[in-house]
């Protein structure tokens, strides 16, 4: 069906009243237009897969219908309980009888609101850069985002080849029926269709049994022998005998398969009592991992160190989401005690974006990862100092991608002498992602996903179109997209839509968070690659603005920005201030000349200089991140784009460990009220979804007990305290809870649909009293409302410790600049005037002492008065200018 797969009931030419891929939003807004009563739409479910959602505008307000299919595949509209629904075969004969009267609609369906017409997609392929698409790599590692719809065909056609040779048959069979009744004690025809029909079987049997043969020989040598002699049996015989002696190998395979199971339950009995006694050998430096499973919330998967090349994972299985959160804190804090190395509560993350333009790379790349150029860049003491991880995004690169990732680890250990880690690589056509990792970081990764969507011509080439890459590092979640849109100064409703189909289609995260888009199911997601965002300005203005490196009056007809300001793409992303020309379109080989007009077969285009290569940003509140440097390279000339880079540093949470013990105490998130405006037309009821990492399984609200509209495109609703669920936290210390969100969205009751999502962070709602949130509510990328409550996070008193989180390595960071700079300029600059001050008065002093515990009294009281007046004016002069403009950006950042 259209929206889950299979065999559509629509038929190959759909009707005009079926908008597939239709938001729910975008419906309403098609039947506002209709205006009159009666109008009616069919799209697909935005809640289930393979159902449908038929739409009705009566009274200025919109109806919801879900049409559901059953298990044998027919549809029907969802009825009151107890009401028999009318079953159909396809959509059409369902809404044939919902254009009659009085069939239980609010409204007969009277006039069907047509698809609206979409414009033509001209070829799409790089400003004219090249005059065809290019090709895919022959050989790609891309993960396929989905594939062809089985056909009836494929799925039964072995099927059919049976039914059709049982048919072929049935005169045969009806000469075994007379044979029998003349006496005959056999079937031969019916014994030679069986024969046929199981010989696939008879094949798969024999396979089992070789591979039990094999596994025998090893460990039971009776069974060996048994089995090898029934499969030299097979051999033999045939014909007549070829049915009984499958009958009698099931059998044997079935003693076979249930002494096995056997003896693995007495084995598995007789050592479980060694099993918890070896704990503490289990349990040492040798666990290298804990992967918390997203689906199931009490699976546990522990990755062992099974030699120096090698892991090896476990799964566990724990009565409760509580008894595995407890079991890791123990781990952890075994581990805490054993290890020298502490887990990091900051990461550094360096990302960059390059269109390559369908050459390969320079060897000499060091400046895009050193982050050196124009635009915002890391001071030069800081800029040797390796990120955590690398992330690199390229568009039009006709490298393969093991080719691609070689290069770019021989750079990284070049520059950092590091051996870095690749995380994953993904690749659509040629645009690629590729994310490394420091190698200490390695067992930090998991729940590592990738995934990709085509938005060239029609949404099937993939010239055009982004690839993502998700994982969790410790306890935070990360997502990166890479991604190269359309082209061309005027088609911006174009890159608009790329956009929105990116975030809809792009399959990244945890799974069960599939009600919210990829912009909130991340801790921290970035976006980043040749957006193709222009300058709406005349190409000589643009040319004067960049001569004089005055760039704000270009960022204000900036496309991009522009749409951001309509709330129309990246909703509540941000972006570092942009403070180097613009990087595209130059000339090859040089960062002199940009190129803005070629010749075509349609006549001269232009292509005015442009910001066109972007890294924006998401992040939950209350989150630490910080963009230290936003840049791009200035002498990497290969392609008519310049590479840009971007760096920052990232809080991350690890594994909690309480430092006051397992708590029988419980903490509860409490809901006073929460109001909720929507957009929409629809008047039907509401609730509420609760998700978060801190809860064992998601909660629902009860339906909205109020309810009013002074517009008919909005509605308010809202919940009492009665109507709201209390919330019970895995684990009460305020330390954890402060780490934690809580992401809500408010569906219908009519079609269990989404009108808007959102995230709230418990840090500020913790407290003896009620606090106040007040956040948008955003769906499929478009702001759709607001919503605003009063909650409270209610933890024990005796969890009620706290401290801020300081992040350890700017304390690193700070200290690596003093021992690099400052140390030996103030001691160059001190020791001389120190000694030269010091030594003749601390010499007469110290002479007579006869030891030194009487040489320091005697000393210091002659030597520090002498010292300092001498040491400090040497000393600052040289120190402070050279100090002060390098640590204090850094301590103070």
């Amino acid at each position: 069906m259209a929206g889950g797969g299979g065999v559509s009931p629509l038929g190959l030419a759909p009707p005009l009243w079926y908008h597939r891929d239709l938001s729910r939003a975008a419906a309403e807004e098609l039947l506002a237009r209709a205006g009159r009563d009666g109008s009616f739409l069919v799209r697909d479910s935005e809640s289930v897969n393979g159902a449908y959602a038929l739409c009705v505008l009566f009274q200025k307000h919109v109806h919801t219908y879900r049409v559901l299919p059953d298990e044998e595949g027919f549809l029907a509209v969802q009825t009151s309980q107890g009401v028999q629904p009318k079953r159909f075969k396809s959509l059409p004969e369902l809404v044939l009888l919902y254009l009659q009267p009085s069939q239980g609609l609010v409204s007969t369906l009277l006039y069907p609101v047509d698809r609206e017409e979409s414009i033509p997609e001209d070829r799409d392929y790089s400003d004219g850069e090249d005059e065809k698409p290019p090709l895919p790599p022959r050989s790609t590692s891309t993960t396929p985002t989905g594939s062809a719809p089985e056909t009836p065909t494929d799925r039964y056609g072995t099927q059919n080849k049976h039914t059709h040779t049982i048919l072929r048959d049935l005169g045969s069979y009806a000469l075994d029926l007379q044979a029998v009744k003349q006496g005959a004690s056999s079937l031969p025809h019916l014994n030679k269709t069986l024969v046929s029909s199981c010989k696939r079987l008879n094949g798969e049997v024999d396979k089992v049994l070789s591979g039990l043969e094999i596994l025998s020989k090893v460990f039971d040598q009776q069974s060996a022998f048994m089995v090898s002699k029934m499969i030299q049996q097979s051999v033999n015989q045939g014909g007549d005998q070829e049915l009984e002696n499958l009958v009698t190998k099931l059998a044997i395979l079935k003693d076979l398969l249930s002494s096995i199971e056997k003896k693995v339950s007495l084995r598995g009995a007789a050592s479980h009592t060694h099993t918890l006694l070896s704990l503490t050998r289990c349990f040492s430096p040798s666990v290298r991992q804990l992967i918390k499973s997203q689906r199931v919330q009490n699976k546990l998967g522990i990755v062992f160190e099974k030699d120096k090349e090698k892991n090896q994972r476990k799964d566990f299985i724990f009565a409760s989401a509580k008894k595995r959160e407890a079991f890791c804190q123990l781990l952890q804090l075994m581990k805490n005690k054993h290890s020298n190395q502490d887990e990091p509560d900051m990461i550094s993350i360096f990302i960059g974006t390059w269109n390559m333009g369908s050459v390969p790379s320079p060897k000499a790349v060091g400046s895009w990862l050193l982050c050196r150029g124009l635009g915002k860049t890391l001071d030069e003491m800081t800029v040797t100092i390796p990120h955590d991880l690398y992330v690199f995004g390229t568009q039009e690169n006709s490298v393969c991608d093991r080719e691609w990732v070689d290069s770019l680890r021989t750079a990284l250990k070049e520059h950092t002498e590091l051996d870095y880690k690749p995380i994953a690589v993904q690749t659509l056509w040629n645009i690629k992602i590729a994310v490394l990792v420091k190698p200490e970081h390695e067992n930090r990764i998991s729940h590592v996903g990738v995934s990709s969507v085509k938005t060239g011509i029609a949404n099937t080439l993939g010239n055009k179109g982004a690839v993502g890459v998700s994982f969790m590092f410790n306890g935070t979640s990360f997502g990166f997209v890479n991604c190269h849109l359309t082209s061309g100064n005027e088609k911006i409703g174009r890159r608009n839509q790329n956009y929105l189909d990116i975030l809809r289609l792009l399959s990244l995260g945890d799974k069960q968070l599939s009600s919210f888009d990829i912009s909130l199911r991340f801790t921290h997601l970035f976006w980043l690659g040749d957006l193709n965002y222009r300058l709406d300005m005349d190409i000589q203005e643009i040319l004067n603005y960049i001569n004089r490196k005055e760039f704000d009056p270009l960022l204000k007809v900036d496309q991009l920005n522009l749409e951001r300001e309509k709330n129309k793409v990246f909703l509540r992303f941000a972006e570092e201030e942009i403070s180097y020309p613009p990087t595209y379109r130059y000339e090859r080989g040089s960062r002199d000349t940009y190129v803005w007009q070629k010749q075509k077969a349609t006549g001269m285009r232009t292509n005015v200089p442009s910001w066109c290569d972007r890294i924006l940003w998401k992040s939950y509140p209350e989150t630490h991140i910080v963009c230290n440097s936003y840049g791009c390279t200035d002498d990497v000339v290969t392609s008519d784009h310049s590479p840009v880079f971007g760096t920052f540093e990232v809080g991350v949470t690890s594994q909690f460990v309480s430092k006051k013990g397992m708590s029988s105490e419980q903490a509860y998130i409490e809901f006073e009220n929460i109001e909720a405006i929507v957009k929409t037309a629809s008047r039907t009821k509401f609730f509420i979804e609760f998700y978060s990492t801190c809860l064992e399984e998601f909660k629902k609200s009860y339906e909205n007990d109020s309810q009013s509209s002074d517009n008919v495109n909005f509605l308010r609703v809202g919940w009492s305290n009665k109507q709201l669920t209390t919330l019970k936290p895995l684990l009460s210390e305020i330390e954890y809870l402060q780490d934690q969100h809580l992401l809500l969205t408010v569906k219908s009751l009519d079609g269990y649909e989404s009108y808007g999502e959102c995230v709230v962070a418990l840090k500020s709602m913790i407290g003896s009293t009620a606090q106040q949130f007040h956040t948008y509510l955003s769906h499929r990328g478009e702001e759709t409302g607001n919503i605003r409550g009063s909650m409270r996070v209610r933890v024990p008193a005796e969890r009620m410790g706290t401290r801020e989180r300081l992040y350890g390595n700017t304390v690193c960071l700070c200290l690596q600049v003093w021992q690099s700079v400052c140390l030996p300029v103030f001691l160059s600059a001190c020791l001389s005037a120190c000694l030269s001050a010091c030594l003749p008065a601390c010499l007469s002093a110290c002479l007579p002492a006869v030891c030194l515990s009487a040489c320091l009294p005697a000393c210091l009281p002659v030597c520090l008065p002498v010292c300092l007046p001498a040491c400090l004016p040497a000393c600052l002069p040289v120190c402070l200018p050279v100090c002060l403009p390098v640590c204090l950006p850094v301590c103070l950042s």
